[in-house]
C-alpha cells in the first residue's frame, strides 16, 4: 500500500493539472484514511466513487479527471486498475465528440496506445508531442488535444513507458520509443519540425532523444532529471517512497535497484552538447525529488536552455495557472510565431509573475527575524 499522507501531498500536483480545485481535493482527501483496495474511506474508493457520480452528470472531463487520481500513482492492483479502464472509458466518451482520436501505435515489438488531433495527410502540421512522468496518463490532456487547430499544430499524446496503457518497460533507453511514434505519424503531420512538450521523467527522454534525433526543434519541460539525480545514490535514497516505488515498478526491478547504481541512465556531457535546441524548463526550488544540480548542469550545457523558476514544491502545484501560459507561450516562442495573441499571453503571463513575485516578497517581509 501506498502512504495515504504522501498520495494526498503528491497527488494535488496532478489534481491542480486537471482543473480540479483545491477545495474540492480537499474535501475528498479528509474523507480518506486508507490506500486499501476501493473500500469507502480508501484513496481509490473515494475518487472512484466521485468520478462515478460526475459520469452519471454527464461531465466526463471532470470524471475523467477524478477516475485518474483514482488510479494514482499507478496500478498496483485490482482496484486501481478498474478506476484507469474507467478513466479511459469516459476519455473515449468525450473524445468522439471533439475530432480526438486514438492510435494503436507498433513501437519495439509491442502496441502504444496514444491519443491524436490534428493528423492530417492533406494538411500535415507541425507536431506536438505531449508525454507525462512516471505517474502521468495520456488521458490527462484531452483539453490540450482538443486545442490542436488553435495551436497550428498536430498533437500526439503518449505515456511513458509502463506508465497507463504503455506495455514496454521503462528504461535508459525509453527515448528510442519517441523516434518511433515520429516515424508512425510522418504521413499525417511535419515531424521534421516536431516539439516536446515532456513533463519530468519523459522530458529526460526526450533531451536524449533530441541528442540523436533531429527532427526534434525544441522541448518544453517540467521538473526533468538530467544527470545527478541518476549519478547521486544518495539523492535518491532521499526520495519519498510513492516514487521509488513507482519508478521500480515501471523499470521493472526492485526499490533497492533505483536507490542502487542508475549511473547509465544520466546524460552525458556529448549527449548534452548535442541537443543544440531551445530547452525552456521549470524548476521548483523546494522539489523533493529533482535535485537542483540537474537544473544548473542543463543551463550550462545546453545554450537554448530557458528557466523559470518558483519557491515552490515539485512541478509547482501552486502555480498552475501561471505554468499553462508559461507552457503555451514558450511553444509559440520556440515557433517564433508573433501577433496579438502571442503579445496577450507575454502580458497575462508578466502579470501572473508579477504577483508571483510580490506575493513572495510581502511573505518574506512578514517572517520573524531570527534572533542571536
Amino acid at each position: 500500500m501506498n502512504d495515504v499522507a504522501e498520495l494526498k501531498l503528491f497527488g494535488l500536483a496532478h489534481a491542480r493539472a486537471q482543473n480540479v480545485t483545491q477545495a474540492a481535493y480537499q474535501e475528498i482527501c479528509d474523507r480518506i484514511d486508507s490506500d486499501d483496495g476501493d473500500r469507502p474511506g480508501s484513496w481509490t474508493g473515494e475518487w472512484t466513487r466521485a468520478a462515478a457520480r460526475l459520469e452519471a452528470e454527464g461531465r466526463l472531463l471532470e470524471a475523467c479527471a477524478h477516475y485518474n487520481l483514482a488510479r494514482f500513482p499507478a496500478v498496483d492492483g485490482p482496484a486501481r486498475e478498474r478506476a484507469q479502464k474507467k478513466c479511459v472509458e469516459a476519455c473515449a466518451a468525450w473524445a468522439a465528440d471533439h475530432a480526438v482520436t486514438r492510435l494503436d501505435i507498433p513501437v519495439l515489438g509491442d502496441t502504444v496506445p496514444c491519443w491524436a488531433s490534428g493528423l492530417s495527410a492533406a494538411e500535415r502540421r507541425p507536431l506536438l508531442l505531449v508525454m507525462g512522468g512516471i505517474i502521468s496518463i495520456k488521458e490527462q490532456w484531452m483539453t490540450l488535444l482538443a486545442q490542436a487547430s488553435r495551436l497550428g499544430m498536430a498533437v500526439l499524446v503518449a505515456e511513458l513507458p509502463g506508465v497507463g496503457e504503455n506495455p514496454l518497460p521503462y528504461s535508459a533507453d525509453s527515448w528510442r520509443m519517441l523516434s518511433r511514434l515520429l516515424d508512425a505519424v510522418s504521413d499525417r503531420a511535419d515531424v521534421e519540425h516536431t516539439y516536446g512538450l515532456t513533463l519530468s521523467f519523459s522530458g529526460h527522454a526526450a533531451l536524449r532523444c533530441a541528442a540523436h534525433d533531429r527532427r526534434i526543434k525544441g522541448v518544453v519541460t517540467i521538473a526533468a532529471p538530467v544527470a545527478t539525480f541518476f549519478t547521486d545514490p544518495d539523492w535518491r535514497r532521499g526520495l519519498p517512497r510513492i516514487t521509488v516505488d513507482t519508478l521500480a515498478r515501471l523499470t521493472r526491478t526492485t526499490p533497492d535497484d533505483i536507490t542502487g547504481d542508475m549511473s547509465s541512465w544520466a546524460l552525458t556531457d556529448t549527449e548534452l552538447a548535442a541537443v543544440g535546441i531551445p530547452v525552456h524548463y521549470l524548476a521548483t526550488r523546494e522539489d523533493a525529488i529533482i535535485p537542483g544540480d540537474d537544473v544548473h548542469l542543463l543551463r550550462n550545457a545546453v545554450p537554448g536552455t530557458r528557466v523559470l523558476e518558483y519557491r515552490d514544491e515539485h512541478a509547482g502545484p501552486g502555480n498552475a495557472l501561471e505554468t499553462r501560459l508559461w507552457i503555451f507561450l514558450s511553444l509559440l516562442r520556440m515557433r517564433r510565431v508573433g501577433g496579438p495573441r502571442t503579445a496577450l499571453l507575454a502580458a497575462a503571463a508578466g502579470l501572473l509573475a508579477l504577483r508571483r513575485r510580490l506575493t513572495g516578497a510581502l511573505a518574506g517581509a512578514r517572517r520573524p527575524r531570527p534572533t542571536a
